[in-house]
């Protein structure tokens, strides 16, 4: 296959068509049936630790590449500009350490993303004292 066609749609439709991108914003999601030929679904999450999806008039492109290493056909490729780019194959240990970066992005992003939503809280000096003191003043005030 030489290139793809953008189609957006809101859901994915039951029955995809060879050679064409669907492209769900409100889901976030990219499917296509692989370019290989091989009639498999190649779903491909759209978000910033996944694929980006670039739309310019109606070319688009996808990023990174996209590697079917599960499918029997292990066939992998580029979508850019609309245009099929075809790539090597690659080893599985090459496959495994690509994985295996991609993880540690993954952790790497989430973990700075929830630290910059949840600040650990600032201990005030001394703050246990304090909360005892008061404790222990309103044990006083009710003869506790």
């Amino acid at each position: 296959m030489a290139g793809v066609t953008l189609q957006e749609v809101e859901f994915i439709p039951e029955r995809l068509e060879q050679g064409i991108l669907y492209i769900s914003r409100k889901y976030g999601t990219a499917i296509h049936l692989c370019c290989c030929g091989c009639g498999k679904e190649v779903v491909t999450p759209i978000g910033a630790t996944d694929w980006s999806l670039k739309i310019t008039g109606n070319n688009v492109t996808l990023y990174p590449s996209i590697g079917n290493w599960s499918f029997e056909c292990r066939s992998h490729y580029w979508i850019r500009n609309s245009r099929v780019v075809w790539a090597e194959d690659m080893s599985q240990a090459t496959i495994e350490r690509g994985r295996d970066a991609n993880l540690r992005r993954k952790a790497a992003f989430f973990a700075e993303d929830n630290a910059q939503r949840h600040p650990p809280k600032k201990r005030v000096q001394g703050e246990a004292s304090i909360i005892f003191h008061i404790w222990a003043t309103i044990k006083r005030w009710f003869g506790l």
